[in-house]
């Protein structure tokens, strides 16, 4: 048996291609099927996300197992195999296994450490077991993962801090008032850099948020990616409006010119107020000139940069840390995977045992006679069970730990061959 993981992501394929292999839950058990009904997979599971679509397998066979599931994506993709070869990666055993790790916690992300991957992980692990396609096998790997990637969440700092140029100006927000809850706040635009605007300050607790857009419908597709909050919504002509009501605004409109400067700025904000614009866009929403305004503080892409570059530098030192448990976490699963080929040596060692403990328990009972026997019995079945569990326990444990693998194989053979077992062949 081997672990393969054959798969691409945002590091191996354009985003067109991506699109083609997404695999979105209700499909998945149809997918997981048709996977385990080629003749040389035994278990498979499908991690699906917007960056990555990743098939895990334990095959009985690696090169036909990798053909099967690279012929499964391409009949998905509807893609013909050679044009869809050169974006696929395929990885075995050992490198899967810290693959799935490394996914779990964040280091194979577009966003080094986002936190989202391993609640898409834990999906996937569940999803596999509901339709019958995680076995013994990738069980015990999605859990070693999931492991793997709490711990690196819970023992390093990899999560903390802004990454992109949104999480950055809405992080220095937080920094400049003591309640972003309290604050009033514009967000000009509603593509993409708006969106995550909105979303990272819903996260950092802001409940008073409008969104300013060209058109109402945009504005409109935004808010519905937010159900569960009421956003304000108006157009570019309630824009002076809303800033004059405002406490801080982002910009991040496709405008060529800027929207904003001193002389609108100037007759709006009256004097006593204060206003934070952070501009995140380019060309820039906001005019330089604003500056000149004692009342105003502006902060544009520039200034946030610093903030992104100093956090995604931090976040390269957490991943150096996290690789360490990453490592002992591999290593776990390796000793984990290394004791199946003592489980076939075991099982017919118990066997063996049992079937003795048996028929002698039933010779002396037929000696002792039905009266003693049946009042007796369970006490002499007890007495019998307990005598070979405890001689069976010292041998099953050592041939459990035992870490090298020759030493584990040559032990098993000498069971083999002492108690004259006969034995499957469990070795992965």
């Amino acid at each position: 048996m081997n672990i393969v993981v054959v798969g691409l992501s945002h590091k191996t394929a354009p985003v067109d291609v991506r699109e083609k292999l997404s695999i979105p839950t209700p499909q998945m058990e149809a997918a997981i099927a048709h996977l385990c009904s080629y003749p040389h997979v035994e278990e498979a599971a499908i991690l699906s996300t917007c960056n990555r679509l990743e098939v895990y397998v334990v095959t009985s066979e690696t090169e036909p197992g990798v053909r099967e599931v690279t012929q499964f994506l391409a009949e998905y993709g509807k893609l013909p195999v050679h044009q869809l070869r050169p974006y696929l990666f395929t990885l075995l055993h050992q490198d899967a296994v810290m693959h799935m790790m490394r996914v779990a916690a964040g280091l194979d992300s577009l966003v080094l450490g986002e936190g989202q991957i391993l609640a898409q992980v834990k999906h996937t692990h569940k999803v596999g077991q509901q339709y019958n396609g995680v076995g013994r096998i990738l069980n015990q790997l999605f859990k070693q993962a999931l492991t793997a990637g709490k711990r690196v969440r819970t023992e390093t700092s990899i999560g903390t801090g802004a990454v992109s140029i949104s999480s950055a100006a809405v992080e220095l927000a937080a920094l400049k008032v003591q309640n972003l809850s309290a604050c009033r706040v514009a967000v000009l635009g509603a593509g993409k850099m708006s969106r995550l605007v909105v979303q990272h300050l819903l996260s950092k607790g802001a409940t008073q948020i409008c969104v300013v857009n060209r058109s109402l419908e945009g504005a409109q597709e935004l808010a519905r990616q937010f159900k569960d909050v009421e956003l304000k919504l108006h157009t570019l002509s309630d824009m002076m409006q809303v800033i004059a009501a405002s406490d801080m605004v982002f910009t991040a409109t496709a405008a060529t010119e800027p929207l904003l400067d001193r002389a609108k700025l100037e007759g709006t904000i009256e004097a006593h107020c204060s206003l934070m614009l952070f501009d995140i866009a380019v060309p820039r929403n906001v005019h330089a000139d604003v500056n000149d305004l004692h009342n105003v503080y502006a902060f544009n892409v520039d200034d946030l940069k610093a903030v992104v570059a100093q956090n995604q530098e931090s976040r390269r030192q957490m991943a150096m840390e996290a690789e360490g448990i990453l490592d002992e976490e591999v290593e776990a699963f390796d000793v984990w995977w290394r004791s199946l080929e003592t489980v076939s040596t075991i099982s017919s060692l118990r066997n063996k045992i049992e079937t003795i403990r048996t028929q002698e328990l039933e010779k002396a009972l037929s000696r002792l006679g039905s009266e003693f026997g049946e009042k007796h019995q369970e006490i002499i079945e007890a007495l019998t069970r307990g005598i070979v569990n405890k001689i069976l326990h010292d041998p099953m444990v050592q041939l459990r730990a035992q870490q090298d693998i020759e030493a584990r194989r040559h032990a098993m053979q000498t069971l083999q061959t002492l108690f004259n077992l006969e034995t499957a062949s469990n070795i992965p």
